[in-house]
């Protein structure tokens, strides 16, 4: 008998605030490819969610698949009423919904900034700016929110370094990112906020454009010459937005996560070697992309037995795949030691995630430092207690009470 899912919500509700829900480990052994009935689609049955590791890796590899009209918006409802939903096209600079070879060409202008021999350049930088959020962290009473004190911190003023943003401006975009990433603001807030958003965006543009675009990241890349305004401002909004609202989730979940497991946390404390394995486990474990990724057909492509049809959407559980116990061994234990290189937690294939190599230095450094410079580092909360990301794009903490000494 075939399983079928009472209620295809995705995702479905966390039971542990590390672990995946339950409804993906039954589907990914019973119904790996099951059929999902999207909310704002006039059609009875529009896609598939895919659970397994081997499925979701292989339809990220396959040109049969595209970006182009991804339907991801379509796994909730918003705030307004839509009678019929049809994808737009892809705005210039917008490479996350392009496919070669649109996406090869802004790939290739990005790719140089991040590469390993960059990051590896930039990380005493990053070093120092850790340092220094650490050093502000010291001079405060706690209990502290390391949310506010920590997590966010670091991402933003590597921002304000790598791309040229000034900490103002960060500050307002920050605000902004934060309200468009969640899945439950009202209409009035998803216009505000894009308003105000895309009107910072513009303007810092417009002023690079205008007048000496910088040495940083987005000036050199205005510097090539092949790229216009409208392309510029996209291209930030991804960049941006991806830092904004990625590696602070990863630093205040994965600290959650080590406190929560203190025989591991101790382990990495007494052979810091492994702290870079940590965070590769951490990544796994996590998987803070809440729903995922998704992918259209474009044609009729045959996998796991199932027929997914040309204009039909997958969604492709990357919270439930990096728990597939065909790839990881106790896959539901978060274990620093484990070979965890496999995870699919920055995606595969062509779009996988640009700033990986950052995201992982900044983690790897960032926890060092962290569990360094405060080694008895505690929750001031019971952890059931502890604010959950249920209602956002990225999965993660609100706060994360924390004190010391």
């Amino acid at each position: 008998m075939v399983y079928e899912p009472k209620a295809p919500v995705i995702p479905y509700k966390r039971t542990c605030p590390f672990d995946p829900a339950a409804e993906y480990a039954q589907l990914r052994e019973e119904d790996p490819i099951s059929p999902v009935t999207f909310e704002l689609s006039p059609r009875e049955k529009d896609g598939w969610l895919i659970t397994r590791h081997d499925h979701i890796r292989q339809i990220m590899t396959d040109p049969r698949f595209s970006h182009r009209s991804e339907l991801l918006a379509l796994v909730h409802s918003p705030p307004f009423e839509v009678e019929e939903y049809s994808p737009e096209p892809s705005a210039p600079g917008n490479f996350v919904r392009m496919d070669a070879p649109e996406h090869t060409r802004y790939r290739r202008l990005l790719t140089g900034f991040f590469t390993v021999r960059k990051i590896q350049q930039y990380e005493p930088t990053l070093e120092r700016i850790i340092d220094g959020v650490l050093d502000e962290m010291a001079e405060m009473e706690p209990p502290v929110d390391l949310v506010k004190v920590f997590a966010e911190k670091i991402p933003a003023r590597s921002t304000c370094s790598i791309m040229g943003v000034s900490e103002s401006d960060l500050t307002a975009l920050a605000e902004h990112f934060s309200v468009i990433m969640r899945i439950d603001y009202t209409l009035e807030e998803f216009i505000h906020h894009n308003n105000e958003l895309n009107a910072t965006l513009e303007r810092m543009m417009a002023e690079r454009f205008a007048g000496d675009p910088g040495d940083d990241l987005l000036g050199q890349l205005i510097a090539t010459g092949e790229l216009t305004e409208q392309e510029m401002f996209n291209i930030a909004w991804i960049a941006i937005g991806g830092a904004l609202d990625t590696t602070p989730n990863m630093f205040a979940l994965g600290t959650f996560a080590l406190l929560e497991h203190p025989e591991q946390l101790a382990k990495v404390r007494e052979q810091p070697e492994l702290m870079e394995n940590t965070v590769e486990e951490l990544l796994r474990y996590l998987t803070i992309s809440h729903f995922g990724a998704s992918r259209v057909a474009l044609e009729d492509v045959e996998i796991g037995g199932r027929t997914i049809k040309a204009g039909q959407t997958v969604v492709l559980s990357l919270p439930s795949a990096n728990r597939d116990p065909r790839y990881f061994e106790n896959a539901d234990e978060f274990d620093i030691d484990r070979p965890s290189r496999r995870h699919l937690a920055f995606g595969f294939g062509i779009h996988q995630c640009l700033g990986q190599h950052l995201a992982r230095a900044s983690l790897r450094i960032g926890f060092q430092k962290l569990f360094d410079r405060f080694p008895d580092l505690r929750l001031t909360v019971p952890a059931e207690q502890v604010p959950l990301r249920e209602t956002a794009m990225h999965y993660g903490v609100y706060e994360l009470p924390v004190t010391w000494g």
